[in-house]
């Protein structure tokens, strides 16, 4: 295979909802490049993307998949994406390694939520924007209608290049309005029949094409000069300014494909070839140190990592992106992130399954290589003099928990090697362990994310396991201050126990002042502040822990143990066992013993004082709230917002944004748990949500004494 040079090279991420046709695509464009000898459908199960057997049994795309076809002398890098929202992470990767996006629009039902979705990724990235309608021989589909919507939702950038004669089953023309031409097909597609305009399509596409023209313009001031002097461009002044266009995001253009009839496929791929930047046109990635790293061949080698697959019959399979140099069978690289040492045996690029070995992969290319040591995704590797460190992918929060265990205990070891090593291929599976739940928790994008974790553990790994419903992470705080003494006292034979304690509860709050008097039952106390400590607490607030004794009736040497008593208390707070917090406690007196006091009795005294002050203090459970974005289609607004009120939710705001609607809401962590599939159903997969921490607040007394019933009825069990 010939070695391109850097601008020679277009990466080109493929972007669409779910059914929009990518494999499809994917198929027709390896098909027309020579790759494959036929084309493969998702009905057969043997297409070049969408070839693990997770993806085959549930039929639809799980991994992105990274594929290259060879145009004109330029090499096209393509990723094709999950169209599901549930394997975001995919697209947002892609995106990032990537530096032109083509988002695929489903001819039947335009433009979808998953369409807002990665135009809003492409949006945050800066990344220039094609979008493809395909499916045009569905008899549903509109393609006037789905120009207007792409229009409402993304204004006058958006400026078609090509339209179809008809749409529906008998679809087998276009016109384009760039070239000024007919493109036809037989039934079979492939090659196009090229012929003049006709005269019915002529007024037409005049009209279109002067649009165009006028959009090309727009996008660089010597071509809006020459415009305005003579109203029109050449065919390369047009592809220069579309170009222009592209980068700067100032232009949106509009292509047509029938991708299952193998039609307009050609010329799409041209246009990539010709017109959409190369890899040394886009803006450069930046290190970890903040420097820009230019996508130039004569620097040092360095590669980033950014996809890992096992795969049937290979295992480990590393994708990279080399950011700059070039890059060689047999050369000896350095781990940047692991300090470990890697030869690349073999170098590869790829088309799914498919890999052809190449010599040569210079910067800006995207290759495989396979039999890595210890390599990850989002690894660096450098040649010598060269310490590049990438991090510049950064991934949506999760949506969706559940905690996991295996069947048969004695697996767990097993189960969390292998979820583990499933994170290194997918980021967005996030595993945790919890302490505080004392489960194990896996987090993703939705439930079909996590079914496809479980599916491939027990399908791929022979591991059977069991999802359960997350715990919550509540917390316990105090709502006013209160007082309690306690004396720890034990004499069994020689050495005895003795510690008495006595102190004040209160809620705090940052910067609160400590009163000089506090008044319990009609006793004054006056506090003498001797020494205060403030400790923020792992899991959240604060515990302010504050010295008042006067007349030394404790040794300062019994306060740590006093304060490691309450902060024992603290890590299973009285009410649930819950973490407390926010809490200022005040040691003003208590007693001691000469020979009998030690620290161990001044723990538990200090212990169970705090524990008694705490259940009269007003406790109250607090619960995490999330600030959750729903983005939903107008016409199933009022059932997304009586969902979300039978969640507990408070709307905070309502707007319209590019033809759908968004909610902006504070809910529950315990009313999220099945949200992504609820809001699946209400919408027909139409729908969308990000949610992301907000605080902590108090819940309903009602809520709060069934949680306090269920755990004492725990501890009975117990």
């Amino acid at each position: 295979m010939k070695v391109y040079q850097t601008n020679e090279i277009k990466n080109i991420a493929l972007l669409g909802s779910s059914g929009s046709g990518k494999t499809t695509l994917v198929e027709a464009m390896l098909f027309e490049s020579g790759l494959i000898k036929r084309r493969g459908t998702i009905a057969a199960k043997n297409t070049v993307s969408d070839y693990f057997p997770v993806e085959q049994e549930y039929g639809y795309s799980v991994f992105s998949t990274v594929f290259h076809v060879e145009w004109n002398n330029k090499k096209l890098n393509v990723i094709d994406c999950p169209g599901a929202d549930d394997f975001i992470g995919s697209t947002v990767t892609a995106l990032n390694v990537t530096d032109t996006a083509i988002i695929l629009i489903n001819g039947q039902y335009g433009v979808e939520v998953g369409t807002q979705n990665h135009f809003r990724y492409t949006e945050k990235l800066n990344k220039p924007v094609i979008f493809l309608v395909n499916q045009l021989d569905n008899e549903k589909c509109d393609y006037d209608n789905i120009l207007e919507q792409l229009k409402e939702a993304y204004g006058s950038k958006v400026v078609p290049i090509q339209y179809p004669v008809s749409t529906g089953p008998g679809f087998n023309a276009l016109i384009d309005v760039l070239l000024m031409k007919k493109y036809s097909w037989k039934p079979e597609g492939g090659e196009p029949i090229i012929e003049d305009i006709p005269a019915d399509e002529m007024d037409k596409a005049m009209e279109w094409h002067k649009n165009l023209v006028e959009a090309a313009a727009e996008n660089d001031e010597s071509l809006m000069e020459k415009f305005f002097e003579s109203e029109s461009l050449t065919e390369d002044e047009m592809r220069a300014g579309i170009h222009q266009g592209l980068i700067d995001r100032g232009m949106y253009p509009v292509f047509c494909v029938c991708a299952g009839k193998d039609m307009g496929v050609r010329r799409l791929m041209e246009f990539l070839g010709n017109v959409v930047p190369s890899v040394s046109e886009m803006a450069e990635v930046e290190n970890t140190e903040g420097q820009k790293i230019a996508p130039n061949t004569n620097a040092p080698a360095s590669l980033y990592f950014f996809k890992t697959s096992v795969e049937p019959h290979i295992g480990e399979v590393s994708y990279f992106k080399v950011m700059s140099g070039k890059v060689k069978e047999g050369d000896d690289l350095l781990n940047a992130d692991r300090g470990s040492k890697e030869r690349l045996a073999q170098l590869y690029t790829v088309a799914g399954a498919n890999r052809e070995k190449v010599d040569q992969l210079n910067a800006g290319d995207i290759g495989a290589t396979v039999k890595l040591k210890d390599v990850k995704t989002g690894n660096t590797l450098n040649a010598k003099d060269c310490n590049n460190k990438f991090d510049f992918i950064k991934y949506p929060n999760s949506k969706y928990t559940r905690a996991i265990k295996p069947v048969n205990e004695s697996d767990v070891e097993k189960m969390m090697s292998i979820l583990t090593r499933m994170h290194e291929e997918d980021p967005t599976w996030i595993i945790e362990q919890s302490k505080e739940l004392k489960q194990t928790l896996v987090h993703g994008q939705g439930e079909f994310h996590l079914r496809t974790l479980k599916w491939r553990l027990e399908n791929n790994e022979k591991l059977p396991v069991k999802f359960e419903e997350p715990k919550i992470p509540y917390r316990e705080t105090i709502t006013k201050p209160a007082r309690s003494d306690y004396r720890h006292k034990k004499q069994s034979g020689g050495a005895g126990q003795f510690g008495e304690v006595h102190l004040i509860v209160e809620p705090y709050k940052d910067g609160m002042p400590i009163p000089e008097t506090y008044k319990f039952n009609g006793q004054e106390f006056k506090i003498s502040v001797r020494g205060t400590e403030e400790i923020p607490l792992e899991w959240g607030g604060k515990l302010v822990f504050v010295n008042s004794i006067v007349g030394g009736s404790i040794d300062a040497r019994f306060l740590p143990a006093i304060l490691k008593g309450i902060m024992a208390r603290m890590e299973h707070g009285p009410l649930t066992g819950s973490y407390a917090r926010d809490v200022r406690v005040i040691v003003y007196d208590g007693k001691m013993h000469p020979v009998d006091s030690n620290e161990i009795s001044f723990m538990l005294a200090g212990r169970n004082a705090f524990s008694e002050a705490f259940k009269n203090a007003g406790p109250k459970i607090l619960e995490p709230i999330y600030d959750v974005e729903v983005f939903v289609p107008s016409d199933k607004m009022g059932d997304v917002m009586g969902d979300l009120q039978g969640r507990r939710a408070m709307i905070m705001g309502m707007s319209s944004e590019k033809g759908f609607e968004k909610i902006l809401a504070k809910v529950p962590l315990k009313e999220m748990s099945s949200y992504s599939t609820a809001l699946s159903s209400l919408t027909g997969g139409r729908a969308s949500f990000i949610m992301k921490f907000s605080g902590y607040e108090l819940v309903p007394s009602d809520v709060q004494e069934k949680l306090i019933k269920e755990f004492e009825s725990e501890e009975d069990e117990d």
